[in-house]
């Protein structure tokens, strides 16, 4: 049976702690260009699993995701957690003045200001730790901090407030059918929110990003308030929530690979480029996200997906294609010149904030091991709970020790 007669039944969720996801695996490699059916939305869709064909779909315009506004599409959610006035489902040239007027505040200048506050705040959170003895829980007193502070700071939330946000973030992000309800009105809540401050920043700017966004123009063209509110609110929840995940699976990561961890400690220097690897390593997210819809019909290798066919890729296993990645199941902290991974994404929609999460996570893990050079897990690692609910995938608490 050729590909595009064969649909696939996906369950897009792994939950073996941060094990790559075999049903993905096996698609990459006999099936890279697939017909499947997601969990939720309406009909069958492609998914795409090479890296090279995932280049090709997250860079090429002939692929929209604008085209997405208004329908039901395919996806792993039970409701879709993009809006019609997201910068995610926007496209050229739309898309440009809209991340035009965003790039600076993340760009490397203005995230490498921002380095020395963040390292005032992990040493206060990693004092935090020591005060509080072993066992300590690196998701609640350093991973579930860290991000929802730096963000929360640079954009102008109140620290009153965080809670709350983190709270409907979690919530909206579930992929649990008895969700759906909830995951809906934490994504209402969100916007909600949002809309009253960006407003208000808007009719009395201050310093913070929000202020900056709201007053910014472009070409003599600004952010109307419905394109404010979401994107503020999808820097709030982006801005946080994967690194806060990334922060506790890398931890766990370089905690049961004694080896590299080792090797680490040994050349500190060398830890820009291990956690480059670490993240393309580390499946950190269940299934795929927002797909694309063919604007005309495009050729894969014989296999002809259609106008108006809708269009996954899966950055995880593009993570860990054999044919860009030599022994790419292997963490390898010596790669020699290994291509860009896909973790923050690629081409158009690639992650804005990728160089303030980057930092965040130099410091954060640079810091942590430096606190406690004989840092180790409390429990055995088989023993590390982890999330089953989200589109994340994370340890639910890390206990360590030192």
């Amino acid at each position: 049976m050729s590909t595009d007669e064969k649909v696939w039944a996906c369950p897009f969720r792994h939950d073996e702690a941060l094990d790559v996801d075999p049903v993905m695996a096996r698609l990459r490699t006999e099936a890279p260009i697939a017909r499947v059916r997601m969990p939720y939305g309406d009909g069958r869709c492609w998914l795409v699993t090479r890296y090279a064909d995932v280049k090709l779909v997250t860079s090429d315009r002939r692929f929209s995701r604008a085209a997405l506004i208004d329908t039901d599409f395919p996806r792993i959610t039970p409701a879709p957690i993009a809006q019609s006035e997201s910068i995610n489902l926007m496209d050229p040239p739309t898309l440009n003045r809209v991340r035009g007027l965003i790039v600076k505040a993340f760009s490397n200048a203005q995230v490498e200001r921002l380095r020395p506050g963040t390292q005032r705040v992990v040493d206060e959170l990693l004092a935090g730790i020591a005060e509080h003895g072993a066992p300590a829980d690196v998701v609640e007193l350093l991973a579930g901090r860290l991000p929802l502070r730096t963000i929360s700071e640079l954009l102008g939330v109140p620290a009153a407030d965080r809670p709350r946000i983190r709270g409907w973030a979690v919530a909206m992000m579930s992929m649990k059918p008895a969700d759906r309800e909830r995951a809906a009105d934490g994504k209402a809540r969100l916007r909600a929110y949002f809309a009253d401050l960006s407003a208000a920043r808007r009719a009395d700017p201050g310093d913070d990003l929000i202020s900056a966004l709201a007053t910014a123009r472009v070409d003599d063209e600004r952010l109307d308030d419905a394109e404010l509110a979401v994107l503020t609110m999808l820097l709030m929840v982006t801005g946080h929530d994967t690194t806060t995940y990334e922060i506790a699976n890398i931890v766990y990561t370089l905690l049961t690979h004694p080896d590299h961890l080792a090797a680490l400690r040994a050349h500190p220097e060398h830890l820009p480029t291990a956690l480059e690897e670490l993240l393309r390593f580390i499946p950190f997210r269940q299934g795929v996200g927002i797909p694309r819809v063919a604007l005309e019909d495009v050729d894969f290798d014989g296999v002809t997906v259609r106008a108006g066919d809708t269009v996954h890729v899966s950055y995880l296993t593009a993570n860990r294609d054999d044919a860009v990645y030599d022994r790419a199941d292997e963490l390898d902290f010596d790669r020699e010149r290994p291509a860009a991974h896909m973790t923050f994404g690629y081409g158009m929609h690639h992650c804005l904030g990728a160089h303030l999460a980057k930092m965040e996570l130099e410091v954060c893990i640079g810091s942590l091991l430096a606190r406690f050079p004989n840092l180790r897990l409390a429990v055995p690692a088989a023993e590390v709970e982890w999330n089953t609910v989200s589109i994340w995938r994370f340890p639910l608490t890390l206990p360590v020790a030192w």
